[in-house]
């Protein structure tokens, strides 16, 4: 029998997962803001080292960031393993046990796409290895939200709760921000879908404000706070928008001239990619947060064997079932 213990341990490492995520993607899109994709022709050796054996520390420029990243992602590989052994040690629910690994296979590719886009020297390849990282960072956020105790919650939710006014909202909100998503890495690895990518964002800002203000209106605790991440998110990220296009551009009515490669443009443009993955898991986890409740619901109102049910019928009500 799973210990309770067990599956909280299990929770906390896959919130340890996530976390962790966030260095590879951070340092991943430092990488492609300065360019330094190609800092080595070799993978997954680095200018023929051993990945453990090279000497970052006394490396610098491009090939200090993209080794880190290199390193990086080897941590998070280490972690994915560790994951999938306690998923299979202490959960008894199959379908997660099976999530956990699929979170494994989805880094390991996530590593070759990477590997392949320096081997090949494909840009293409860069805009599929950053579009598929914003895949596995949700795995990783769905794998922490199906352990935790939100999940493992058995109570039925208020009667006014309305799954069927939640989900199609929440359906499409991932789908967009991913389709936009798509457009930032066209316009970083490609230079092109820029003017795409601003009509993007408005039909961003429109479907998330509606689905967090649905949320906050929903009377439901756990999708008030997502519905307020949402908002929160959504704000710092249409800011972030446009600090890059002013470092990126510069901003001639003030004087401002933009510097490529200054630091303030890497922390403004690294930035808003990273907050737009956090915005894409986080309308992800809401989603399944409305389909968790949702099955709550429909659950408790299915009558399971040997509960008696009433039936009406010719003007009165007689109770049909037992136990059987």
């Amino acid at each position: 029998m799973t210990r309770p213990t067990d599956t909280t341990w299990l929770h906390r490492f896959a919130v340890l997962t996530v976390c962790a995520a966030v260095l590879p993607i951070v340092v991943g899109a430092i990488v492609t803001t300065v360019g330094a994709g190609m800092a080595f022709a070799d993978w997954p050796s680095s200018d023929g080292h051993n990945m453990l054996t090279y000497p970052w520390l006394q490396s610098e420029g491009d090939k200090f960031v993209e080794h880190g990243h290199r390193l990086a992602g080897m941590l998070i590989g280490v972690l994915s393993i560790v994951l999938v052994v306690l998923a299979w040690r202490s959960e008894p629910r199959n379908w997660v046990r099976w999530l956990s690994v699929t979170i494994l296979l989805a880094v390991i590719a996530q590593g070759l796409l990477g590997g392949s886009r320096v081997l090949w020297d494909r840009r293409t390849l860069a805009l599929v290895h950053g579009g598929f990282a914003a895949c596995v960072f949700a795995l990783m956020a769905s794998m922490a939200l199906v352990t935790s105790r939100f999940w493992r919650q058995t109570e039925r939710p208020p009667r006014d709760y309305d799954r069927t006014a939640l989900v199609p909202l929440a359906v499409l909100t991932p789908l967009v921000i991913a389709g936009q998503y798509g457009m930032g890495g066209l316009v970083r690895h490609l230079g092109t879908a820029l003017h795409e990518h601003l009509a993007g964002a408005v039909l961003v800002l429109i479907f998330v404000l509606a689905a967090g203000f649905q949320a906050i209106r929903s009377g439901q605790p756990a999708l008030k706070r997502s519905g307020l991440w949402l908002l929160l998110l959504l704000l710092s990220q249409t800011l972030l928008g446009a600090a890059t296009w002013v470092t990126r551009f510069g901003w001639p009515r003030t004087g401002y001239v933009s510097v490529q490669h200054a630091p303030l443009q890497i922390v403004v443009r690294t930035s808003h990619t990273v907050l737009g993955l956090l915005l894409f898991a986080t309308a992800v986890m809401h989603l399944l947060k409305i389909l968790r409740l949702g099955h709550l619901q429909a659950r408790h109102e299915q009558p399971g064997p040997g509960h008696p049910v009433l039936v009406a019928g010719n003007g009165s009500l007689s109770v049909e079932g037992g136990v059987g």
